[in-house]
């Protein structure tokens, strides 16, 4: 059998294939305006999280797109890169206002910001999720004058959770000092750790105002309610505020001395795991009750 006449069928078997070539190299650089542009792409990629992050990210992208499209726009022959430039560019402006809108109104009173930054901003707390905080508590902020108490032992019930703003509370138990309580800590963290959420309880401590104090108090019942809708925010709650009963335990600390004048420390295992009868022959050492959680 012959092979078939390609020549004659006229079919060929290879085609030139040729594809265009730079013919030139260009001697100097895209500008100035398109190094800028990069510049302020690079630094915009470098935002964080939140909104403040968010803000910082398309601004820079917004600036970093302006800058290309006018660099695309200096070549004719650079249509859809100055098209592409441009909507990207457009679409981080509507960003910036979006992100602008939102971050405005969550703004705060300078109390509620004060209190943001000191004990919730460290935490990475969203300004969104410490606004549906501040809306529980109604965004009141409360007043103690001096000498009045903010709490009676086995009187008042425990039916709040409170951050002291400014001033000074005295805690006592039967007319004894037990310790301080100062800006930015909670004022009955220890009576609120004792209770159930159906649980009620009287406060075994009297707190006293040393001087004018202000304070924010959220009520039980609705800060229960939004512990159930946002577990992120009950999960804040539980470490803010045993991380505050522990720092008045360890404060408690200084108080402990036995006969000699040395000072035991609560937290060493060799004072925690003393038995009774080893307890009972330290009768130097100064005992401070435990009162609703107040422990020493």
């Amino acid at each position: 059998m012959e092979p078939p006449d390609f020549e004659a069928m006229n079919l060929t078997l290879e085609e030139e294939v040729f594809y265009p070539l730079c013919e030139e190299w260009r001697d100097g650089t895209e500008g100035s305006v398109f190094h800028l542009g990069s510049i302020f792409l690079v630094l915009g990629f470098m935002g964080g999280s939140g909104f403040y992050g968010l803000l910082y990210l398309f601004t820079f992208l917004t600036l970093g797109f302006f800058c290309s499209t006018i660099w695309a726009w200096s070549d004719s022959c650079t249509t859809d890169t100055f098209l592409w430039n441009f909507a990207l560019f457009g679409v981080c402006v509507g960003q910036v206002l979006h992100v602008s809108y939102r971050l405005r109104s969550v703004t705060f009173d300078k109390d509620f910001q004060e209190l943001y930054s000191c004990m919730f901003q460290k935490l990475g707390v969203s300004l969104g999720h410490f606004g549906k905080i501040v809306a529980c508590c109604d965004g009141d902020i409360h007043t103690i004058e001096k000498d009045h108490c903010f709490a009676m032992e086995g009187k008042t019930p425990i039916d709040k959770l409170s951050v002291l703003l400014s001033g000074r509370i005295n805690v006592t138990v039967n007319g004894e000092f037990l310790h301080y309580i100062y800006p930015y800590q909670f004022l009955d963290s220890p009576e609120w750790d004792s209770l159930r959420p159906s649980e009620e309880g009287v406060f075994q401590v009297t707190l006293r105002a040393e001087s004018r104090c202000r304070f924010v108090a959220w009520r039980r019942k609705k800060l229960y309610l939004l512990f159930a809708k946002h577990r992120y925010i009950a999960k804040i709650f539980a470490l803010v505020v045993r991380n505050d009963i522990a720092e008045k335990l360890y404060s408690l600390n200084d108080k402990a001395f036995d006969s000699q004048g040395h000072r035991y420390d609560l937290r060493l295992p060799s004072y925690c795991h003393m038995s009774r009868p080893e307890l009972e022959k330290t009768d130097g050492l100064l005992q401070v009750p435990v009162q609703a959680g107040r422990t020493a």
